[in-house]
């Protein structure tokens, strides 16, 4: 499958399951869809690509309230979290992320929202295909954590009704920009 048909697979496949996907045109575009979504306090745990692209200055710049740091006190507290992506299933619409870090682990699960950064490069067709990234994974470190997240939080025990939102972030944004990292083991 060509980069084009994976993309368009994922996006499909993550919108079925409730995420948004949002395609910014550049970092400036980018700022402004977050800014959009940060309706208080955003936990934004440090990560290479969002470093790379200068995402703490930018959104201090537009005048938004940043946790960073232990997030422990204010990531419940914050109404948006944002993280990047090692990479993504096509089939499922699915974001792997490696969340051994604790600040990763918060900010992707505690807040309402959940902005995650993904480089379309790092699409891949699905589990399967993954399966030489998880030994390299765990490899490198043989007790990491590694996220699964596909659409907005759910559950269906509370008297076999869905309910959205329940166990971690009611609203998932999936940022597709490239340029970021094509890296999968790198966030």
């Amino acid at each position: 499958m060509n980069e084009t048909n994976l993309i368009r697979t994922f996006c499909d496949a993550a919108e079925a399951v409730g995420a948004e996907i949002l395609r910014p045109a550049g970092s400036e575009q980018a700022l402004g869809m977050i800014r959009e979504l940060a309706t208080g306090p955003v936990a934004l745990p440090a990560f290479p690509s969002g470093e790379r692209l200068g995402l703490a200055a930018g959104l201090a710049g537009l005048g938004i309230e940043l946790l960073t740091g232990d997030l422990r006190a204010g990531a419940a507290a914050a109404a948006l979290g944002i993280t990047g992506v090692n990479f993504a299933l096509a089939a499922t619409g699915t974001l792997v992320l490696e969340s051994t870090p604790e600040p990763i682990r918060l900010a992707s699960t505690l807040p309402e929202r959940h902005v995650a950064l993904l480089d379309p490069k790092k699409i891949i067709p699905d589990l399967v295909a993954a399966t030489p990234l998880l030994r390299q994974f765990h490899q490198q470190q043989p007790q990491n954590y590694l996220a699964y997240i596909t659409g907005p939080s759910r559950t269906a025990d509370i008297e076999r009704v869905l309910t959205i939102g329940v166990h971690g972030p009611k609203e998932l944004y999936i940022l597709l920009l490239e340029g970021l990292s094509d890296d999968p083991l790198e966030m």
